[in-house]
């Protein structure tokens, strides 16, 4: 198994990383144009993009932005309101998992940026039983998120005419460099098909299960082609035209929003994922069960490449937490009606058997992981460190320790005190 001689990640990264010559990763040489393009010209470029969507006749909206309260959102539905004076239209789709910092931080981002919203919340039934094709199709219990996310913003786009849908960053190409900043690619039906859906639309899991049918797979079935060359909708990313740096992003919404930031399991990253109790838990060490990598991975190798961490304290910090079971395991097979044996039988025909193997005794063990790399202290390869940094922890509203239970609704709204996810 080869790993990134910089930023530590798998050659068996899902999203198809490759290396060059000298052992580089394409996330990595991708990172580095951030420095020579002319940021400027491209924030010209997006305002010139962007004024001709505004104010448009006979709309009450000049762009859809899907959110679900990151403080990647605020940065976006900020920029776009009140840098370029687009009036936005945000959209939701209800993961079923939120926590109650995310609720919190969802109510503030309405709030604050004064902003209308849509909630598309899926039957709870139907929800469980899409994770449970999911889970034995092809080893995924986020599926429905990915699809819901990506199909939701575009169903409303069409229904309502608004051409324009504003994401943040192609995590595609922030990631792994599937692209350069330069292609300036926008979301489509076949990038969320074959990267956001694993590769399976909808219409896949149709007779897969007798308690869903095509009418419950609506709310995941992208828009027709007539529907979509009637609308003219695009999907730009905004990291193509600004430099992204969520933790700076974020540090800046902290200050200037009072958004909240939470500890947790399987990453030292206190910033993002919060809203979810499965995203960075739960989805992540299914992950890790296939691929024998994790979100920390992730935060790592994208610290390294912000010049903050050395690959030593990349490492040290990817052992402190990979192989971490979250306790939101417990609350999930509650919640879908499984044992963890069961969980554990569905993942296990998923695993990358380049990376996992099975002892004498029928155990799973990972027998190539970056764990096991011998770093020299020198690499020419390796970035300096110039801009070390730690995630912040803010004071939380509520205590989330306590929190053992999904959140399917709740108080989302502003007072005079807090943004509250309890009454009293």
């Amino acid at each position: 198994m080869k790993f990134c001689d910089r930023c530590l990640y798998p050659e068996n990264h899902a999203l198809n990383i490759v290396f060059d010559s000298s052992g580089v990763c394409s996330g990595c040489r991708v990172h580095e144009e951030k420095y020579v393009i002319n940021w400027s010209e491209k924030e010209k470029e997006l305002s010139d993009l962007l004024s001709q969507y505004k104010s448009r006749p006979g709309s009450s909206y000049d762009c859809v932005i899907p959110v679900i309260g990151s403080g990647d959102d605020f940065f976006v539905v900020d920029l776009v309101k009140n840098k370029f004076g687009l009036n936005p239209l945000l959209v939701t789709y209800n993961t079923h998992f939120s926590t109650k910092v995310g609720i919190r931080n969802l109510a503030r981002l309405i709030s604050e940026l004064d902003c209308d919203h849509l909630y598309s919340t899926i039957g709870p039934d139907t929800i469980k039983e899409i994770i449970k094709i999911t889970l034995k199709k092809f080893g995924d219990m986020y599926w429905h998120v990915l699809a819901g996310s990506q199909t939701f913003p575009v169903q409303v786009a069409t229904k309502l005419d608004i051409p324009l849908i504003i994401w943040g960053v192609n995590g595609w190409l922030d990631q792994v460099g599937m692209f350069s900043h330069l292609d300036r690619v926008e979301m489509t039906k076949k990038v969320r098909k074959e990267h956001a859906m694993r590769g399976f639309d909808a219409e896949a899991l149709i007779g897969e299960s007798k308690n869903v049918t095509k009418k419950d797979l609506q709310a995941f079935t992208y828009p027709t082609d007539v529907q979509l060359e009637k609308s003219r909708v695009r999907g730009l990313y905004l990291g193509n035209y600004v430099f992204w740096d969520s933790q700076k992003q974020i540090e800046n919404v902290i200050e200037n929003f009072g958004y909240e930031t939470c500890v947790q399991e399987r990453t030292y990253n206190t910033y993002e994922s919060i809203h979810c109790f499965n995203n960075a838990s739960v989805h992540d060490y299914v992950k890790y069960l296939k691929f024998g990598y994790g979100k920390v991975c992730d935060h790592v190798a994208r610290d390294i490449r912000l010049k903050r961490l050395s690959r030593q304290q990349g490492l040290a910090l990817i052992g402190r937490y990979l192989m971490v079971k979250p306790k939101a395991l417990v609350i999930f097979l509650d919640w879908l009606g499984i044992s963890e044996n069961d969980f554990i039988e569905l993942i296990n025909p998923h695993r990358d058997l380049s990376v996992w193997a099975l002892n004498t005794e029928g155990n799973w063990f990972l027998k190539d992981s970056v764990l096991d790399l011998q770093l020299s202290l020198l690499s020419e390869n390796e970035l300096e460190v110039l801009d070390p940094r730690e995630y912040k922890l803010t004071e939380l509203l509520e205590d989330e320790s306590s929190s053992n239970e999904y959140i399917l609704l709740g108080r989302t709204y502003m007072d005079q005190r807090n943004f509250k996810a309890k009454e009293g």
